[in-house]
């Protein structure tokens, strides 16, 4: 609460949570505390893992926490990728196309239970049988869902379906190491972009591109940063400082960077780790309302 606060003040405009079984809070719990102690903030999932929850109790605790909040969420869902949190709670790991395919299903039955009145479902992996899931959302239809993902299966969908799209590395091997680094380059990321505009269509243009920054810090030498971390990264160092996954240099650069970012693929939701919260001020207070 106390960090929520304090972002409030430097002037970001929302708190988000991952979902993993580790040291961290429980996302949605999390968020209610955020809620409870700041009255601006956005409350982002980022992102809530779909086989880790059903989605008719996902349902009711969003849309209570909605109310809660004022109308404040963002629900976001994946899913699911991180092999470590499977294998340790004993939760099936099923191949990719099956889990987007849950996932794609998963959203049908959250849309019908933010909807009004009871809705049946018959599924592959859900079934529904007249069901009102009450309470209903401050926000209609639902609140804004965002679906991130790195490949194009996922992105497709989130394309198709989401009021967010979040552009990730390609987590294939279920862990974030080198092996994401190819993924995460700047001809990589248009390729995600191609994908996105070829499933949405017509509703690209009201969609928001979201990107998360794995690394963000403030340096006189961005690109001396860059040539002694990318080789970890499995990325060029060029490739480094024009990903948008990584944000380094100067208060200037990093503003020009994110300014490019948008100019070049449309992104214009920007979020890193709370260890950067402090250090990207400066950045956060020359783009807010950009």
């Amino acid at each position: 609460m106390a960090t929520a606060r304090r972002a409030a003040d430097l002037g970001y405009s929302g708190v988000t949570l991952p979902d993993h079984l580790d040291e961290q809070v429980g996302p949605l719990v999390g968020l209610t505390a955020v809620a409870a102690s700041c009255p601006d903030l956005t409350l982002t999932t980022l992102v809530l893992a779909n086989d880790y929850r059903h989605p008719a109790v996902l349902a009711k605790e969003v849309a209570s926490l909605d109310r809660f909040s004022g109308g404040r969420v963002e629900l976001g869902v994946g899913a699911g990728w991180m092999t470590a949190d499977y294998e340790r709670a004993g939760i099936p790991f099923d191949r990719p196309g099956v889990r987007i395919a849950r996932l794609a299903e998963a959203l049908d039955v959250l849309d019908g239970c933010f909807g009004d009145g009871p809705f049946d479902h018959e599924g592959t992996h859900y079934t529904i049988r007249g069901l009102d899931s009450l309470p209903k959302p401050v926000q209609r239809p639902r609140p804004r869902l965002l679906v991130a993902g790195g490949g194009p299966r996922i992105l497709g969908l989130a394309a198709r379906r989401a009021d967010i799209v979040g552009i990730n590395p390609g987590l294939a091997a279920g862990v974030i190491d080198a092996r994401a680094g190819s993924t995460a380059t700047p001809a990589a990321t248009d390729d995600k972009l191609r994908v996105v505009r070829e499933n949405a269509g017509a509703r690209f243009g009201d969609l928001e591109l979201q990107t998360r920054v794995h690394l963000a810090a403030l340096t006189d030498d961005r690109h001396a940063m860059a040539a002694a971390l990318a080789p970890a990264l499995g990325i060029d160092p060029d490739d480094a400082l024009d990903s948008p996954h990584a944000l380094v240099g100067s208060v200037d650069q990093c503003v020009d960077t994110v300014r490019r970012w948008r100019d070049r693929w449309g992104l214009s939701y920007v979020t890193w780790g709370v260890d950067a919260m402090e250090t990207m001020a400066p950045v956060v207070e020359r783009l807010a309302g950009t």
